[in-house]
């Protein structure tokens, strides 16, 4: 049986949303969406916490995750996500990267299908599951509600043999993000390395050029980036919406302040946290980041470093515009899922 504890009057949330009175606050829970919280981090909660959310995965399934860099050890592990992919009868699904760091056969990176296929297979990905590259044979534009930089989101053009989508997400900082969870998962995570250009130039380059990308003339407005992301990953929203549906999960564990696009991270100086899950992307990002915020310093665990790079990046504004453009809300309910008999 399964108890639900409704954490309605947590400093946390209302903290965020700048709300101090009685009044404000009951509105917060009857307005706000709900995020589901497992403290634990197990094949079994992640099951629990799919299932709270009530919602039917229903025909093919994609199971988006980041596969990680090749060195990089931070990657959810295919043991953790294993019951949950079988669950749904699910399929992993990756894009190829836009950038490269070595020669075209370096084994570490994912910058081409060939290579990436390597960096999946030593991960343990195939042992588990079916993997599909969505760009490995081209990509195609679906619409963007919000064109204030992207005209179109560019995506791999397997995401049209899919009519569900989990996006399970690392939450943890990220180089040019600020942190990394449910927003970025769907739009850099989705997106073809033409797409990824197209939003990390916030518009400027929908053909990547890799001896253009990183100059400053393409990689000069941060916001407009942030934006960018929001707006494309409303976009693989509004696309599975049409079809059967989408629903959000984020792990809050191995939390270094670099992605797990990052061949070499620095170390994790966080501890592991448990699993979250919403409907709502925004909120669920908008939660992670609560709970970072919360964090008290002590020998085993630091926030200082993520907050700093959060900040350091203007991170949280990509949750801002993914408000403001309507795709989710920053408001939200905590409930912890506490398991009195698994």
């Amino acid at each position: 049986m399964k108890k639900f504890l409704l954490l309605a009057v947590t400093a946390l949330m209302f903290v965020a949303c700048g709300q101090n009175n009685k009044t404000e606050k009951a509105q917060h829970i009857e307005k706000g969406a709900t995020v589901y919280l497992v403290k634990e981090i197990t094949p079994e909660a992640l099951v629990r916490i799919y299932k709270a959310l009530d919602v039917e995965a229903k025909g093919k399934v994609a199971v988006k995750i980041s596969t990680g860099e090749g060195s990089n050890p931070n990657y959810l592990k295919p043991e953790l996500i294993k019951d949950l992919v079988n669950e749904v009868n699910g399929t992993i699904v990756e894009c190829n990267t836009a950038y490269g760091n070595g020669p075209e056969d370096k084994q570490d990176e994912r910058n081409t299908s060939a290579n990436h296929w390597k960096v999946i297979e030593r991960h343990g990905f195939t042992k588990y599951f079916t993997v599909d590259i969505m760009d490995e044979e081209g990509e195609m534009h679906i619409p963007v509600q919000d064109s204030t930089h992207l005209k179109y989101d560019i995506v791999g053009t397997h995401i049209a043999n899919y009519d569900f989508m989990i996006a399970l997400n690392h939450f943890k900082g990220h180089p040019m993000g600020g942190y990394g969870g449910a927003l970025k998962n769907l739009s850099i995570g989705c997106a073809s390395q033409n797409g990824k250009a197209y939003i990390h130039s916030a518009g400027k380059m929908e053909k990547l050029d890799m001896s253009k990308l990183w100059t400053p003339e393409y990689i000069g407005d941060q916001d407009g980036f942030l934006e960018s992301m929001a707006a494309a990953a409303q976009a693989v929203v509004d696309y599975f919406q049409k079809k059967q549906g989408i629903i959000y999960i984020s792990v809050m564990n191995n939390m270094s302040i670099d992605c797990d696009c990052v061949d070499h991270p620095e170390p994790v100086k966080l501890e592991d946290y448990g699993i979250l899950a919403s409907t709502d992307p925004v909120a669920l990002d908008q939660a992670c980041i609560d709970i970072i915020n919360q964090q008290k310093v002590t020998a085993k665990n630091d926030p200082t470093d993520l907050l700093n790079r959060i900040d350091k990046q203007h991170g949280t504004h990509t949750i801002d515009h993914a408000e403001k453009i309507g795709l989710g809300s920053k408001l939200y309910s905590l409930v912890e899922l506490d398991i009195v008999n698994k």
